[in-house]
């Protein structure tokens, strides 16, 4: 019910059409069925995504980075709504903003699959607070990116 209330375009999709191509695309990415499931209740949108167009070009771009089939598959289990990011408006400029702080391919590979909201905020954000927390001292194999998500104030508060 929740997933329908969050999206009821689905109500409205084929299941021949939609829902199986989905559930089946996803596992072959390598969820199991519980995986699959967590995706389609946290992101309930991604069954109204084209597969061609919109969510296997994200794939192929975190194949490129450097994620293997597995990973890839964990970090949209873990945070489904990667996939309704911008590929050209948030995914390709964070990476970019960690290649500006020196991170390697490597090194953003275990960023976005520990942390995998980072990619949802801007760059500007991005870079104001990996700004703030370097000028703090902290290296950044030191950081947690629990400090993406605090409010503005509670991230002041903190790093003053």
């Amino acid at each position: 019910a929740k997933t329908i209330v969050k999206f009821p375009q689905l109500m409205g999709c084929s299941l021949k059409k939609n829902l199986q191509p989905m559930v089946h695309w996803l596992k072959k990415l390598g969820m199991d069925h519980s995986q699959v499931a967590t995706t389609i209740t946290k992101f309930p949108s991604i069954m109204g995504c084209s597969l061609e167009q919109n969510l296997q070009p994200k794939v192929q771009w975190l194949q490129e980075l450097g994620m293997d089939d597995e990973l890839v598959a964990k970090t949209i289990a873990t945070f489904p709504n990667l996939m309704g990011c911008n590929l050209e408006g948030n995914l390709k400029p964070t990476v970019e903003t960690l290649r500006e702080y020196d991170f390697t391919d490597n090194q953003i590979v275990q960023v976005i699959s520990r942390f995998p909201p980072l990619v949802g905020y801007s760059s500007k954000r991005l870079t104001h607070r990996m700004g703030v927390v370097k000028a703090a001292g902290f290296l950044p194999d030191q950081w947690s990116w629990s400090f993406m998500g605090l409010t503005d104030a509670k991230f002041a508060a903190h790093f003053g």
